[in-house]
């Protein structure tokens, strides 16, 4: 399945940054871009969700994407192409940037949105390994 859901990912390359949304081709961020690839491979979303600031800085008390990977997702320590990586940008504030890992080892690589960027595959470069708060697997297909 690794394999499938790095190629859904690829498929939304090009995809224009939109704060809250998830639709190919016309625009995402990065939880819409995971969201569009749940709706690929497991159907309809296991939840409506709150609306949410694109802030990377912004500090709260509850992890709230790591807690809704924690619920729809499996934890994993190792690493796989098509994991959902979940990043805190800065130091002292909740995570709130995630991707699809495309590619491991010295060429390895995630496919995310970003914003003025839209979808894109970039370098897992050693900044970018640095802020991974967590790694998570899609569930298996029905």
């Amino acid at each position: 399945m690794s394999a499938a859901i790095v190629a859904a990912a690829r498929s939304w390359i090009g995809t224009p940054y939109v704060h809250q949304a998830s639709a190919k081709g016309a625009g995402t961020d990065c939880l819409g871009l995971i969201r569009g690839i749940w709706r690929e491979f497991h159907g309809a979303e296991p939840m409506v969700l709150p609306a949410y600031t694109p802030d990377w800085g912004e500090t709260d008390d509850e992890e709230l994407l790591i807690g809704g990977a924690l619920r729809f997702l499996r934890p994993t320590s190792d690493e796989a192409p098509g994991d959902v990586l979940i990043f805190r940008m800065r130091s002292g504030a909740i995570a709130k940037h995630m991707g699809i890992l495309a590619q491991t080892g010295a060429e390895a690589s995630f496919i995310h949105a970003y914003d003025r960027h839209g979808v894109v595959e970039s370098p897992l470069s050693a900044p970018w390994r640095s802020r991974i708060a967590g790694r998570f697997r899609f569930p298996p297909t029905i």
